[in-house]
């Protein structure tokens, strides 16, 4: 929503611009793309649920912490097994 002020009154008309499916930051986009993707659900669902005790979700965070570690595991060895000059 844009403001804008002009002497004593205010437009808070929403911005006109293209309406497109792609989220604003890139990375957000990829987050649904992962393979981690349900343990990273899990993990917001168990902080919205514990907000006031984040430690109930530990394990939650520890088993989203592994998934992304073999997934990044797996896309170097995928990176190493490419050739630069093919």
């Amino acid at each position: 929503m844009n403001i804008r002020v002009r002497g004593n009154e205010q437009d808070t008309s929403m911005a006109s611009g293209p309406a497109t499916d792609t989220p604003p930051y890139a990375s957000a986009a990829r987050i649904s793309d992962s393979q981690c993707y349900p343990q990273y659900t899990a993990s917001l669902k168990c902080l919205e649920e514990f907000s006031t005790d984040k430690s109930k979700c530990q394990e939650h965070f520890d088993v989203y912490k592994e998934c992304k570690k073999k997934e990044r595991e797996a896309r170097l060895e995928r990176n190493r097994s490419r050739s630069f000059f093919s």
